[in-house]
């Protein structure tokens, strides 16, 4: 597993933006969006593994993974793609 596979991403519809963002929330600010969920899924891991080759060049400690999904119940509806 690499280190960008410990990291929750997380793709949703948005109705204010009318469109999917998707987030990573323990590892970068801001994320990606677009019209179709697999694409914004595809771009998000991109940026992960992008965000966790940073760290490493720039000699910096990664923040601690996502451990037992705690942010889910903070979530009002989780859906699958």
């Amino acid at each position: 597993m690499s280190n960008a596979d410990r990291y929750a991403k997380i793709v949703y519809w948005s109705e204010e933006d009318q469109c999917f963002i998707g987030c990573c929330p323990k590892l970068v600010l801001g994320g990606c969006h677009g019209d179709d969920p697999r694409a914004v899924f595809a771009e998000l891991c991109e940026i992960v593994n992008e965000a966790v080759e940073l760290y490493a060049k720039d000699g910096r400690t990664l923040p601690p993974p996502d451990s037992n999904c705690d942010w889910l119940s903070e979530k009002q509806s989780v859906t699958t793609i």
